[in-house]
């Protein structure tokens, strides 16, 4: 089963950018659809983003659609989270996961990072 660890995470102002970097180890990267979920503080993890195995399908919450952008790159088993127009809404912890057999509406996330933490000061 693949591990994950999330990197990127910092402090910086609203209207800033930061890219986040998620490192798969241990298994088949190509397989896994990756997604890109968040916590703030005392509130519900949230979906953020998802990109299939092949990366031709990507999904956003509404919150981030337009100012965050999810790729990935098979070669180096890498996914990432472009995150443009930040705002003091975004700060939360990032976690990065992956799906081996799930799908967007049926998501089976097996494994997750320990996070990174995004913090914007307004």
């Amino acid at each position: 089963q693949v591990q994950l660890a999330e990197s990127g995470g910092g402090l910086v102002q609203a209207g800033d950018s930061l890219r986040l970097s998620c490192a798969a180890s241990g298994g088949t990267f190509s397989i896994y659809a990756m997604a890109w979920f968040r916590q703030a503080p005392g509130k519900e993890r949230e979906f953020v983003a998802r990109i299939s195995p092949s990366g031709h399908y990507i999904w956003y919450a509404d919150s981030v659609k337009g100012r965050f952008t999810i790729s990935r790159d098979n070669t180096y088993n890498m996914a990432y989270l472009q995150m443009d127009t930040l705002k003091s809404d975004d700060t939360a912890v990032y976690y990065c996961t992956a799906d081996p057999r799930g799908s967007y509406d049926y998501p089976q996330y097996v494994t997750w990072g320990r996070g990174t933490q995004v913090t914007v000061s307004a």
